[in-house]
């Protein structure tokens, strides 16, 4: 088919026998392969991400085994009294034995 205009051959764009849409899709490339200083970017912002996370998950174990050493210092404390107060009612036991035996 000619165009009117002179030399110029004009195309129609036929579509095919299917009823599906032509059509293409453009969507954002998920990878950075092709652009370093994105790739430098993404990898030093998942690097700080990492950091941060660690340095909060350190915070909290330090935090517990605080908590958790504080717990048996108290639990040493009573156990300590308890020992000393057995201990004195053996010795109190035993000095009453001794004198029911002489």
């Amino acid at each position: 088919m000619w165009a009117a205009t002179g030399d110029m051959p004009a195309y129609q764009i036929r579509s095919p026998a299917s009823s599906l849409p032509q059509a293409v899709v453009v969507t954002p490339s998920t990878n950075n392969l092709d652009n370093p200083p994105m790739m430098a970017e993404e990898t030093t912002r998942k690097r700080e991400l990492r950091l941060f996370k660690n340095r909060e998950a350190a915070r909290e174990c330090r935090k517990k085994k605080k908590e958790y050493v504080k717990c048996l210092e108290n639990r040493v404390a009573v156990l300590e009294n308890q020992n000393k107060t057995l201990i004195e009612e053996l010795k109190a036991l035993k000095d009453l034995y001794c004198r029911e035996t002489d």
